[in-house]
């Protein structure tokens, strides 16, 4: 399994928004081959601050399979536009 991590600052203003639309985004993601789990948490300390976790099969699920399909175009319009910066994305795996 491969852990996705995103660190998510959004525009001010927009966390309601962002909270709404995410709910549709959900959906699309669920929906991908090698897709395992999600979950968006708030920050409590930083007011415009979540986390993404995503959980994957293997990591070309998300890089080749998620990243390169049409149903990331749909993604991409629905949240990137609430993004500032753009998030780093990294990938980890579970240390035995």
């Amino acid at each position: 399994m491969i852990l996705e991590v995103a660190i998510l600052n959004i525009k001010d203003g927009s966390n309601c928004e962002f909270e709404t639309v995410f709910q549709t985004a959900s959906s699309i993601i669920a929906t991908m081959n090698g897709y395992i789990s999600h979950e968006l948490q708030r920050c409590l300390e930083i007011e415009n601050q979540y986390i993404l976790l995503v959980r994957w099969k293997k990591l070309e699920d998300h890089t080749i399979g998620f990243r390169q399909s049409p149903e990331y175009q749909k993604w991409r319009s629905l949240l990137h536009h609430f993004y500032d910066p753009f998030p780093t994305v990294e990938h980890y795996k579970i240390v035995n």
